[in-house]
């Protein structure tokens, strides 16, 4: 195996990952190969094997990736402390405004590389699965009974898929001035001034 130069930033294991992600985002999981790869960032395939096995070791970093950034976060983030449901909620939308919380194109596109990956579809099932738990599970706490927190919480999953599925793109601020009427949508009680002030000063620019 040749020798490559740990001084340059195209040779960490992060950096093979962004690429594998950048082409899988863009143009599906049949293009992330390591050749291709490797002319991308400029190396050798040689390099590769520093950090991953081979392709299926790459594959499964991006799903674990996947697993901890979008289904993870979202899980802490409808556990997080709040006083009101429309608090509750207003958590649950920090995913949708800040990238580094939940990945839609991520999501899309593992979504898309599951339909021909049994193996991933289960996984992605039991994702699924944990999101609606703990979104339901918001509504639960603060006193829906559970049938109506499961309606309203599939109401809130099948919204953010559409989102994601129809790749819908608005100004952030836009989307941001609608939030609080999806909460009145998604609970049934319109949030409170201090409550849409708490969320806006979150995703006030710096």
């Amino acid at each position: 195996m040749n020798q490559i130069d740990i001084d340059d930033p195209r040779t960490t294991e992060e950096a093979w990952l962004r690429a594998a992600y950048d082409v899988l985002t863009e143009n599906g999981v049949e293009a992330v190969k390591i050749k291709a790869l490797a002319e991308r960032l400029g190396l050798t395939r040689s390099g590769f094997y520093w950090y991953f096995k081979d392709r299926d070791a790459l594959l499964e970093a991006m799903i674990a990736h996947w697993e901890e950034r979008n289904t993870g976060n979202l899980v802490a983030r409808c556990e997080a402390f709040a006083e009101s449901i429309g608090e509750a909620v207003f958590n649950l939308f920090d995913l949708w405004l800040d990238d580094d919380l939940f990945d839609s194109r991520l999501d899309l596109a593992i979504r898309n590389w599951a339909r021909n990956d049994p193996a991933l579809q289960t996984r992605l099932d039991r994702a699924d699965r944990r999101r609606k738990e703990a979104m339901t599970g918001v509504f639960l706490r603060f006193g829906y009974d559970a049938t109506e927190a499961e309606v309203r919480a599939l109401t809130m999953i099948y919204t953010q898929i559409g989102y994601i599925s129809m790749q819908v793109r608005e100004p952030p601020e836009e989307r941001f001035a609608r939030m609080p009427n999806y909460v009145e949508v998604f609970t049934g009680h319109a949030p409170t001034e201090a409550e849409i002030e708490r969320f806006r000063a979150r995703h006030a620019p710096a």
